[in-house]
């Protein structure tokens, strides 16, 4: 008898062994273009549009970064905390009063919260404030970029801070995997190198420039790329905060909401500390 069909064996398990990547890899695609999809629609369709679609990714955000942090042992209000970071972004499209006020409220509620519930401890409060003001309020500077600048110019520069990230960390871990020799925070984020984060910081450039190539802001070309580095640099920093915090509670993902990213809050990172850069550099420096 033939032992030679066997020989095709380590074949046919190598192509089996390879579906299920190549599955995945289209399955994080997908799920990654539906979002960024739905994402810059929204921005394109205009404020209110914008505003009430970063209010769900900051409540979903928030409600992710709850249940991290419960599994440290704290026990947050997050009734108090996911309402609230649903409302930044819409308190965002009023007067920044609305902003300030919202704050209020929250402090003052989650320090009614503790003065009645005497099983409160003051880390269960920190935990309630950090949640909202994490997610919510940082966030909402997408709201705020999205409403300073009206009509197709004001879309336009929205999708390019936003674009400006997303592109950052797609040229880091392109750079990174391809030249990354030196880790950055080998204990924080081990996948991350310095080859990838100056990557990173081009492609932010990148996108900053066509910006000012656009000729809508009130941009010249060495604002552009200080904005550019600045955006880049608080994005990584917004990624290693939120990776501390998931090796913090030992978990991998924050959540399981995007297939093949993980959680709403695992998409969100950067632009959590890189959106409300650009928004208060953009202030700062007059264009706004």
């Amino acid at each position: 008898m033939s032992t030679r069909p066997s020989s095709s064996a380590p074949a046919e398990q190598e192509g089996a062994q390879a579906s299920p990547a190549f599955t995945g890899l289209v399955t994080r695609v997908i799920s990654g273009l539906v979002y960024v999809g739905l994402f810059i629609g929204s921005i394109l369709f205009g404020s209110i549009s914008t505003a009430v679609f970063v209010a769900l990714i900051s409540v979903l955000s928030s409600h992710e970064f709850f249940q991290m942090v419960k599994r440290d042992g704290k026990v947050p209000n997050e009734l108090l905390g996911n309402v609230a970071a649903f409302l930044f972004p819409i308190a965002a499209l009023g007067e920044s009063m609305y902003l300030s006020a919202l704050i209020f409220l929250l402090i003052l509620a989650v320090g009614l919260w503790y003065v009645y519930s005497p099983r409160t401890r003051i880390a269960d409060v920190a935990a309630t404030l950090m949640g909202p003001l994490y997610t919510g309020f940082m966030l909402s500077a997408i709201v705020l970029l999205r409403d300073a600048v009206p009509g197709f110019p004001g879309a336009l520069l929205t999708v390019g801070v936003c674009a400006s990230l997303w592109v950052s960390d797609s040229f880091a871990y392109l750079v990174g995997r391809a030249i990354g020799r030196h880790k950055m925070a080998p204990r924080i984020s081990p996948n991350k190198t310095w080859e990838g984060f100056v990557g990173g910081i081009a492609g932010s450039i990148i996108i900053w420039l066509i910006l000012f190539a656009t000729g809508f802001y009130r941009l010249n070309i060495f604002f552009a790329l200080g904005c550019g580095i600045a955006v880049a640099i608080l994005g990584v920093f917004g990624d290693l905060i939120e990776s501390r915090l998931k090796r913090g509670v030992g978990v991998k993902d924050s959540g399981n909401l995007i297939p093949g990213h993980g959680g709403m809050l695992d998409r969100c990172d950067s632009l959590i500390f890189g959106c409300i850069t650009a928004e208060l550099i953009l202030v700062i420096g007059g264009v706004l």
